[in-house]
């Protein structure tokens, strides 16, 4: 390849590519609808996690819980926690999420790698603050939690009914299992 070529092309994808990280990071899957009526500060604090699609960095992890707290800059500071089985100890991932348009729409990207941000809606939310159901940009991410490490059968049911409507596969589910560590 031409050296000229070999610039344009790094010139395009940098340019580019920040453009398509920024617009993957605002995605929902087809037919979400985010909640519209979010109380920021109700939703911070530990959240335990339920049920969840596996990925990469959760891969063996149970007693994960997700921990919410405001920065001075108006963004959120989160702290995932969970215990590795396979590895027997726990681990830690810091990041930060922002809201997409205002705070009381469920819209917001999280951050765990510089500027790099995924997508994180709610699209459920009780009106106690304690349950919530959180997708990513398409159905490979959703996440089922709770204030406490358990979910009645009747949350769990209504939050299974809405994400099979939006074509998630319920048998990727794996149920966290929370205890003694």
């Amino acid at each position: 390849m031409k050296k000229s070529h070999l610039l344009l092309l790094t010139g395009t994808t940098l340019a580019v590519g920040p453009a398509l990280l920024l617009s993957s990071s605002s995605a929902l899957p087809k037919g979400a609808v985010p909640v519209t009526n979010l109380d920021p500060e109700k939703y911070l604090g530990k959240w335990y996690e339920i049920a969840r699609f596996d990925f990469f960095f959760e891969k063996n992890v149970d007693n994960t819980t997700a921990h919410y707290s405001l920065n001075d800059d108006g963004s959120i500071k989160v702290v995932n926690r969970g215990y590795n089985y396979k590895k027997e100890k726990w681990q830690e991932a810091d990041a930060k999420a922002k809201f997409i348009s205002t705070p009381n729409v469920g819209r917001l990207k999280v951050s765990f790698f510089g500027p790099f941000y995924s997508p994180y809606n709610i699209i459920e939310i009780d009106g106690d603050y304690q349950y919530a159901l959180v997708v990513g940009k398409n159905t490979d991410y959703i996440w089922f939690l709770s204030r406490t490490p358990e979910m009645p059968e009747s949350i769990k049911q209504k939050y299974l009914q809405t994400a099979e409507s939006l074509g998630y596969d319920l048998t990727r589910l794996v149920w966290v299992e929370h205890g003694n560590r």
